[in-house]
């Protein structure tokens, strides 16, 4: 029989990606992805019984309240969903190998390249529940926690990546203002769901970070996007973090990814190269590798 990997999440971008790639990277494992029509990671009881369902080899826990604006509205709810599941769930998971999704967002922008050693210093209720529930997962020496940068795809709902919402915003005919000043390190979703199952699969643990190589500005991305998806051109327009009036963001949220980039087969693309690349009628754009190069 062939090991069992449960994929939390799975109606989700990065879920989703994990649970139709798998006939590609991990063929010899059966990927079971689970989403919240089909339990509440939050009950206990529901949980258990999805496990022993299960008995899963490996979980890689993706499931989050993760838009920042819900979660200041209900911090109350974001903290039950991103730490109080993951702590049922890492509980569960503690003789098998279990990956925590994390984000860039720990993180406070003061400085930028943040590599896994440096503090965290969360801004907002979203980053604060992520980094708490950070440390529930690496109290067990044989967990991991991935903490990942701003991700561009396809969710099987087509609303939960940022390019799905920029070109949603723009059909509406909002008008979006991208900083110039404001700095990721985006990464198309193939290209990271492949590197979080050879993560997987190789029984790694601690703190890693995974990123693509090139720092971008928001207005950069926005101005690259653009080039795939002309309609938001004329939607888009720079602006300055400093003139924000809302909650605390962080101004560079860039990441090195070095340590994770050791483990892997392939070179995690940077943004820029990646949207050169790939090819303008190969299936869906954020796949890995283009289709060209297959």
């Amino acid at each position: 029989m062939k090991p069992i990997a449960l994929v939390t999440g799975a109606a989700g971008l990065i879920g989703g990606y994990l649970v139709r790639t798998a006939p590609r990277w991990v063929p010899d494992w059966d990927v079971r992805g689970v989403t919240r029509a089909e339990v509440d990671l939050t009950d206990r009881a529901q949980v258990k019984r999805l496990w022993n369902r299960h008995r899963p080899d490996l979980v890689i826990h993706c499931a989050a309240l993760s838009r920042t604006g819900l979660c200041e509205q209900d911090p109350a709810q974001a903290r039950l969903i991103n730490v109080e599941a993951t702590r049922i769930l890492a509980d569960l998971a503690r003789d098998v190998p279990f990956i925590f999704l994390s984000t860039d967002q720990v993180f406070d922008g003061a400085k930028g390249q943040y590599v896994e050693t440096d503090a965290v210093h969360p801004l907002n209720v979203y980053a604060q529940t992520k980094a708490e529930a950070e440390q529930i997962v690496l109290a067990n020496p044989a967990h991991g926690v991935v903490r990942i940068a701003l991700t561009a795809g396809t969710s099987p709902t087509r609303d939960r990546s940022f390019v799905e919402d920029m070109v949603r915003s723009a059909a509406k005919g909002a008008k979006l203002t991208l900083f110039t000043d404001e700095f990721r390190c985006p990464l198309p979703a193939g290209a990271l769901v492949r590197a979080l199952w050879e993560f997987g699969v190789q029984r790694r643990a601690g703190l890693y970070h995974v990123g693509g190589h090139e720092r971008l500005s928001r207005w950069e991305i926005g101005e690259l996007l653009a080039t795939r998806f002309p309609a938001l051109r004329a939607s888009i327009q720079p602006g300055s973090v400093a003139d924000y009036h809302g909650p605390p963001r962080p101004p560079d949220l860039s990441m090195r990814s070095e340590k994770m980039q050791a483990l892997l087969s392939f070179r995690l693309p940077g943004f820029r190269q990646w949207l050169t690349d790939a090819s303008p009628d190969g299936g869906d754009l954020w796949d890995y590798p283009p289709a060209e190069s297959r």
